[in-house]
């Protein structure tokens, strides 16, 4: 535990003391049901629990407002990320699915390749998608995004590196 770790568990302790039931209520009217409310909102703290430097919010129901925006931001792309996920299992022939601990084990590596994806610069995202999914080689994706192929390729080693650590083990 850092040091100002004890001092951000006291100030989210406050915040939640204070606000979760108005955040809660917030994320209901906004979402529509209250389980995923709940989820939106425990999230949220769970975030701010995880920070190393002090919050300190002047207005604090705009600072949770902005974090729970960003949550369910994941939380809708995640969903979007799961239905394509299951549309292409349901195109496959019954004896090509995975079984579904299989399925699980890969929705999961596909969530932490997606969160991975999402670290990287937009450019360098670009041109891994557009190597790995389009199947461009690398002088087309040089071509395309106006950059040398020593870029594109430290670009591509990048994106996968980033990547590689989001596969599950064999």
């Amino acid at each position: 535990m850092s040091a100002a770790q004890p001092g951000v568990h006291q100030e989210v302790g406050s915040l939640y003391h204070e606000h979760h039931r108005w955040l809660q209520g917030w994320l209901r009217h906004k979402l529509g049901n209250a389980f995923d409310a709940a989820d939106v909102a425990h999230d949220t703290f769970m975030r701010l629990l995880n920070r190393d430097e002090a919050i300190a919010a002047r207005e604090p129901r705009a600072f949770l407002t902005t974090v729970a925006k960003g949550v369910l931001g994941n939380l809708y792309r995640r969903r979007d990320l799961e239905a394509a996920y299951l549309d292409t299992l349901a195109s496959l022939p019954a004896q090509h699915a995975p079984d579904p601990e299989a399925q699980a084990i890969l929705l999961e590596a596909l969530f932490d390749i997606d969160r991975r994806l999402d670290g990287l610069a937009p450019a360098v995202r670009r041109a891994f998608l557009l190597s790995q999914l389009d199947g461009m080689p690398q002088a087309a994706i040089a071509l395309e995004l106006n950059i040398s192929l020593a870029t594109v390729q430290r670009y591509l080693v990048k994106a996968m590196h980033q990547c590689f650590f989001a596969l599950p083990a064999p």
